[in-house]
Order: structure tokens, then sequence, then C-alpha cells
């Protein structure tokens, strides 16, 4: 699996943000859905990466820069086709690795509630995220739970 940054120009990676984004509307009530569309994973302060198994995209991940010392996991998604085969585990580490080259002091993310979310909570926790306070812009939200981890 090869992870490479993206310039969201690809047709596969838009009909994944899509999927993400319906996703998101069959689990969540709409003011609670957090998740970027394309036009926002394009903002100057987000990294986009992609995962690649042969030619087949096989996920995504961004980064967001809070400021210089924090940053936010973003756009975290497996394409269906490609479940359980270590895709989010292998993007989480290297979204991980990106915020300790950048020197970030902390890293933190957004994710449902909902028991549908849970393979996406266990992930976190399995690499030493701790659930927190809402942060940056983010509001108390039954549908949310937010996790940060300290880095370095």
């Amino acid at each position: 699996m090869e992870i490479k940054k993206d310039d969201l120009t690809g047709v596969k990676v838009a009909e994944l943000i899509r999927e993400h984004l319906h996703a998101m509307t069959l689990n969540s009530p709409p003011e609670s859905i957090h998740a970027l569309n394309l036009e926002k994973l394009r903002q100057s302060n987000i990294t986009f990466w992609t995962a690649w198994e042969d030619n087949e995209l096989a996920g995504m991940g961004a980064l967001k820069e809070l400021d210089n010392s924090h940053g936010e996991i973003k756009s975290m998604r497996t394409s269906s086709s490609h479940l359980r085969k270590g895709v989010a585990r292998r993007m989480l580490q290297h979204i991980l690795d990106e915020a300790i080259k950048r020197d970030y002091k902390q890293l933190s993310l957004e994710t449902g509630s909902m028991i549908e979310f849970e393979p996406a909570r266990k992930l976190y926790e399995k690499f030493g995220f701790e659930y927190c306070e809402p942060f940056a812009d983010y509001t108390e939200d039954p549908n949310s739970v937010f996790m940060t981890k300290k880095l370095g």
C-alpha cells in the first residue's frame, strides 16, 4: 500500500469523498456532520493523502493545522472494498508521523458518538487518543465525541 499526498483532482478521490459525506448523512443529523467536502479539503491549512493498493483507491485522510503546535485529523475513510485490510491503521500512523515531523504537541479529532463510529473510536483508542472536551470551533454535541493525543 502506498500513501501519497493528493491534489484532490482525481475522479476516484471525488467519489470516495462523496461516499464519505453520504455515509455521514446516514448516521448523523445534519447539524452534527463535520466532514469536509472537496472544496473545503482544498484549504491551505489542510494536507490530504490517499492510500493506494495497485491502482485502487484504498482510503484517505487529512491533517488540518489548527495552529503551529496543534493538528486535527479530518476525513479518515477506507474505501468499502478495502475494509478490514489495515488501511485506516496505516493512514492514521502516517498522519501521526507527519504531525510529529511538524513538531505538533497535540493531535485531536472529532468523530461520531453512535454505534456506527465505534470501530473508529476503538482504533483511535489503540493509538493512545483519549476523550476530551470540544476543541477549536467545536461545541458540545451528543452526536460527537472529541479525542486528543499529546505528542513529543
